[in-house]
This record gives C-alpha cells, structure tokens and sequence, in this order.
C-alpha cells in the first residue's frame, strides 16, 4: 500500500510519501512514488503515485518518454500551458495504462487501479494542487480543501483535519505530516520507511528542498517519541468515566 499526502501553503506546496510496495507479507520491497519536472525559470511539477506499480510505473516513464521525444509538443509536462492541462495530461495517460493492460487478458480493471496527485506552477500562473483517479478524471484543491491524500488515508488524516493551516510555515507543515506519517506507519504495516519530501516555495520556478528520510532520522525519531507522549499525557487529564 502507499501514503501520500500533498499540502496547499500560503508559502507553497509540500509533498511527502513513503516507499513501501506490498505485495504479501514475503515480498515487501522500497520503489520511489515521488517525480519531479523542472524547468529552471519556467515552471516545477511534482507527482505522487499510489496504486499498482507496474501501472503507476508505466505512466511515469511514458510521461518521460513523451517529454523527451514529444508527437506534439503541447501535450507533454514540459510544454503544457498551465497546471490544469498538465492534470488532464496525467489523467489521460493514466486512463490509457490502464485501459490497455486489462486489454492485455485481465477481465476486471480495478486490478491495475493507481491514484497520483500533481502539484506546481508555471510561470505567470499561481501554485495548484490536484487530485488524479483512476478513471482519468481529477479534482483541485481548494480554499475549503487545501490538501490531499492517497493510498491509506484514514490513520493520518484526523491530525491534519484539526491542525493544518495553509498560512502554516514549511517547518510547521513537515512537523505537522512527521506526525500524521508516524501514526499511520503504526497502525499500517504496508506504509513504511523511507519517506520522501519535497517542499516547494511558491514563484521560485525551480526544485525546492527534497529530502530523503531513513528509518533512523533523528528528527523524526523525537517528534514520534514526543508525539506519543504528548497523547498519553493529554489522555491521563481528560476527565474519568464514572458510573
């Protein structure tokens, strides 16, 4: 399984996912679900893949290939006028992968499923956020929902539902998603370590700070420690039950 979350900020777009891909308790393996495009000046794109791998790896190398050697030049990550038509060009290609691999002998689609979120900016345009489903369809983030999860969404969602902020800083975001991470790695054994982080400051136009994190970071280790502690210590004032 797979967790990713992608963040709307007043300062920019934060992206983190792990690295896990389970296919039974026998074959745990570590595959990257993040990719970046840049064009220095111009414009920066992020995906995050969840899903099937061979889907999900299918369409980021056809998004590569069509990139680098383009049958039309609009209709590729590095030429497309805006985000939305960077969307529906990640949304077509993944309804493609998936619509020829169940043709390939597979009776039931679902099987290849894949979700992705795409993210950036291109110059002249504000950051923008979307959410991509299998079918090909998408939606955007919006003031009302400023951010987005994909793959084993409910043990981390509950803490950036009361907490997040977009006026937040990216230092407040990425301790903000350590703690929604931590608690789903938890309860889930199919998410796991490394996870990946890409925190992208708005009208910079090229990759902002991307980190890789290891099972024994130290940060992460003390907000995992302190955060289970802050719980316990919350729930020991809360009032005793009495009959």
């Amino acid at each position: 399984m797979t967790y990713c979350v992608a963040l709307r900020l007043d300062q920019g777009l934060l992206f983190m996912s792990d690295t896990r891909t389970n296919a039974g308790v026998d074959n745990v393996s570590t595959f990257r679900k993040m990719f970046t495009w840049s064009v220095e000046g111009d414009r920066v794109i992020t995906i995050m893949t969840a899903g099937n791998l061979a889907t999900t790896q299918a369409v980021i190398s056809l998004l590569n290939e069509r990139s680098v050697v383009p049958a039309d030049r609009k209709q590729t990550l590095l030429a497309a006028p805006t985000m939305f038509q960077v969307a529906r060009l990640v949304g077509d290609t993944l309804k493609e992968i998936i619509h020829s691999q169940a043709e390939d002998g597979q009776n039931a689609e679902s099987t290849f499923g894949a979700t992705m979120i795409v993210g950036g900016q291109i110059k002249g345009m504000d950051p923008r956020l979307f959410l991509i489903y299998p079918e090909g369809n998408f939606i955007e983030a919006s003031d009302e929902t400023p951010f987005f999860q994909a793959g084993e969404t409910k043990y981390g969602r509950p803490i950036i539902l009361r907490a997040f902020d977009p006026a937040m800083s990216f230092e407040e975001a990425i301790k903000l998603l350590y703690v929604s991470f931590d608690s789903t790695l938890k309860a889930n054994l199919a998410v796991g370590m490394p996870l990946d982080m890409h925190a992208y400051e708005a009208d910079t136009f090229e990759t902002g700070m991307q980190r890789r994190i290891p099972q024994d970071d130290p940060y992460f280790q003390s907000i995992s420690t302190g955060w289970g502690e802050a719980l316990r210590a919350a729930f020991m004032q809360l009032p005793d039950f009495t009959f």
